[in-house]
């Protein structure tokens, strides 16, 4: 059985584990991320060697949070990390003597869901990570879609608002700044600010501090009933549909996985996240509707993902 090892590189964890044909890990290692750029590629590395161990394997998956070139092996651009026109996958195929697979984090969290979790035996499949922004993955016909110079996929700089909110990219109203983690604290601390009562007891448990509000502290709230949180959550909800309508619009997908940090939420998320996909959705009650699945992998679906991807010839 051919066994590979998955690198999830993170802007605050690099996690790394051995993983079969079967999508299962059977060893793992999770390190701190440098936070200088050029120890970075080290710091892999490193982390392959530790999990690699006495395992027979045949090759690594790096999966980045960037924009990764068509052949698989240049990161163009990692904000999080501060690589550009990084030669990743030179770099540590030379060091561990091993065929080495570069690919964007969506993309490989989308194969894995799609391979081993949530959107097994569908096609197509959409995977939407929600996070600190949106992240996406396209697979199609049983292949995972990347463009033609492999940034395709990049669902979170959708324009959903027009002259909206200022994005990272430098684009206004992108869907991330509405529909992210980032776009619920930045909503749960205008509320608090804006003197909200119901925002008290929210605040409360911030510490008394609104930097205290943060995105894994309101998905606990709402899960305890808070209706501060349960209605943020459902704000959060409604634009994630808005967008995954769009999305519906244009690739009619069979599934749509929705995983990442604030997928945790649950069912407390996806209700009000259905509810508004089937309010948004062009030709709603003419149509067959797409399935919008929780993601079954959790945060190990991009390590499985590319481990799995670097078993497969580019094309």
């Amino acid at each position: 059985m051919a066994l590979t090892i998955g690198v999830d590189i993170g802007a605050s964890k690099i996690a790394a584990g051995v993983v079969d044909e079967a999508g299962r890990i059977l060893r793992r290692v999770r390190v701190a991320t440098p936070r200088e750029p050029d120890r970075v590629e080290s710091a892999v590395c490193d982390v392959v060697e530790a999990v690699r161990g006495d395992h027979p394997v045949a090759g690594v998956g790096l999966g980045a949070a960037g924009f990764v070139d068509e052949k698989r092996a240049t990161v163009l651009f990692a904000k999080h990390i501060g690589w550009e026109s990084e030669p990743l996958g030179a770099v540590v195929e030379k060091v561990l003597d091993l065929p080495v697979t570069v690919e964007n984090d969506a993309n490989a969290a989308a194969w894995g869901e799609a391979r081993f979790g949530a959107g097994r035996g569908r096609d197509p499949v959409v995977c939407v990570t929600v996070g600190t922004g949106i992240g996406g993955g396209l697979v199609v016909n049983g292949g995972l879609y990347r463009g033609r110079y492999g940034v395709a996929a990049e669902f979170g700089h959708l324009p959903v608002v027009p002259g909206g909110l200022v994005c990272g990219c430098g684009s206004r109203g992108c869907w991330e700044m509405y529909g992210s983690g980032t776009a619920l604290v930045r909503e749960a601390r205008a509320l608090v600010a804006a003197g909200t009562p119901e925002a008290a007891p929210l605040l409360r448990r911030a510490g008394g501090t609104v930097d205290g509000l943060t995105g894994p502290l309101l998905t606990r709230a709402a899960g305890e009933g808070d209706q501060a949180a349960l209605g943020l959550l459902a704000g959060l909800g409604h634009w994630l549909g808005v967008g995954l309508a769009a999305l519906a619009a244009v690739l009619d997908p069979a599934c749509i996985v929705i995983g990442g940090g604030v997928g945790a939420a649950g069912e407390l998320l996806l209700g009000p996240v259905r509810e508004s996909f089937r309010e948004h959705l062009t030709g709603r009650g003419h149509r067959p509707e797409a399935a919008v699945r929780p993601a079954a992998l959790g945060n190990d679906a991009g390590l499985v993902g590319v481990a799995d991807l670097a078993r497969r010839p580019l094309g």
